[in-house]
């Protein structure tokens, strides 16, 4: 891995999972071995405002805010939070957006942020398993069984 931290964005709306999917992927990263870094901005998160989680990780990181236009990853779960938060992705950074997903294959309507961590997933190297097991630990048991298949279905989606 390169001594620059890789920096992912995740928004969304109040309600829609942003800070529990950024505490999965960091419990991912840090199971890892890798030094991770989070920071959150609610907004008027309560009230389904702007909500976006910073996560950077590498071999060592010392800021947990991403910085503008450095984003190599932003993940959205809104729609209309992309040309909210597009600055944030540096050129040639991937997008990943809820149109990624067939939201009528999920389950649980609810667990389209975990759909969309399957897609990220593909973009890094941390193995399938580490996944599976962060979803579990961050997770309520009686939300397992949907979360892994929407994790699964946007593991899938090519």
């Amino acid at each position: 891995m390169s001594s620059k931290p890789t920096n992912v964005v995740i928004a969304g709306l109040g309600g829609q999972g942003v800070l529990k999917a950024s505490d999965i992927l960091a419990d991912v990263v840090f199971g890892a071995g890798l030094d991770v870094k989070k920071s959150e901005l609610h907004g008027m998160s309560q009230r389904g405002g702007s909500v976006s989680s910073d996560v950077r990780f590498g071999e060592r990181v010392f800021s947990p805010m991403v910085p503008p236009g450095d984003a190599d990853f932003l993940v959205v779960i809104a729609e209309d939070q992309i040309p909210v938060n597009i600055a944030s992705l540096r050129q040639g950074g991937v997008l990943i957006e809820p149109s990624q997903i067939d939201e009528s294959s999920l389950p649980n309507k609810k667990s389209v942020n975990v759909a969309l961590l399957g897609v990220l997933s593909r973009h890094l190297q941390f193995p399938v398993e580490a996944w599976t097991a962060a979803i579990k630990r961050n997770l309520a048991e009686k939300l397992h069984e949907a979360n892994l298949l929407a994790f699964s279905i946007g593991r899938g989606n090519d």
